[in-house]
């Protein structure tokens, strides 16, 4: 029987030394969200769930000089819509660019989408661009 690694503790990841969490999309989309989604065992415990729209950027956990990993849920912007609500407490995330599909190491296979969000400070449409970038994946 496989041993589930759990190396989330109070949110914060924490890792073995020479540890090194670096997926591709496709790793991310396949091996963590849709078993995440689908509620199947992880390969390990090593994302955290953080509402990442909660909290500014500099505020999430872990590493800030790192690449940094977290499951979070859609918050619908309105009651019937399909619009995202990414509002911080200071600032919002605003998608660019457009979304990239996600493909199978085959070739022949979509298996999610991601999309490229910058963070702004201040309200929409007046809001000042930052260097914070988050990578948002769907399937």
């Amino acid at each position: 029987m496989m041993e589930k690694l759990n190396f989330v503790k109070n949110g914060v990841l924490r890792l073995p030394p020479g540890f090194r969490f670096h997926p591709t999309d496709e790793e991310l989309v396949v091996q963590y969200l849709r078993r995440k989604v689908l509620s199947w065992p992880l390969p390990a415990s090593i994302i955290p769930e953080v509402d990442v729209c909660k909290a500014d950027p500099w505020d999430l956990p872990g590493d800030l000089e790192q690449e940094r990993y977290f499951f979070s849920t859609r918050e619908a912007k309105y009651p019937n819509g399909n619009r995202s609500n990414r509002a911080t407490l200071s600032g919002y995330w605003k998608a660019t660019g457009i979304d990239k599909q996600i493909v199978s190491c085959s070739g022949n296979q979509v298996v999610g989408m991601k999309k490229t969000l910058v963070f702004y400070r201040g309200k929409p449409p007046q809001g000042t661009r930052t260097d914070w970038i988050m990578h948002e994946y769907r399937l």
